[in-house]
């Protein structure tokens, strides 16, 4: 199954500029497989940094757990009117290689833990079959009320 930006935005709160995932290749029961094209006026390329622009490892790790979120709301009962998928941890982060403009970004998550609010999973992020990120992390799944406006 593929889901184009339009249907990732009704799963996702975010939006541009911080919209890290553009496409998502593939979702099945124990992965998901999504890309981010880095384009090389991104704004935080623009600081990050002038003269040798690369993708902050923060932002690669949270298009991991967009990606990841994409999963658990299309494995679950998630229901993005009433509620809204956070970031818990991060744990096990590895950066290895630099993400240039012009990359495009692999980025694949497995669910380590299933549960009814809380979900770990696994994430590398690869740019053509080089690893260049990898990371756990815990998502949860809360209800909007839960968080501030």
């Amino acid at each position: 199954m593929e889901l184009d930006t339009r249907a990732i935005e009704a799963i996702l709160p975010h939006r541009a500029p911080f919209l890290m995932i553009d496409h998502v290749e593939l979702v099945e029961a124990d992965r998901i497989v999504a890309r981010k094209t880095v384009a090389a006026d991104e704004l935080f390329l623009q600081g990050h940094f002038p003269g040798y622009p690369i993708m902050p490892g923060v932002l690669i790790i949270e298009a991991m757990a967009q990606a990841g979120a994409v999963l658990a709301a299309r494995q679950s009962t998630f229901d993005p009117a009433h509620q809204i998928m956070v970031f818990m941890s991060i744990d096990k982060a590895k950066f290895r290689k630099p993400v240039f403009p012009g990359d495009v970004l692999k980025l694949e998550v497995v669910p380590l833990r299933r549960g009814t609010a809380v979900w770990k999973m696994r994430g590398e992020a690869k740019v053509g079959e080089v690893v260049v990120a990898e990371a756990e992390f815990l998502a949860g799944i809360r209800p909007r009320s839960d968080v501030a406006p």
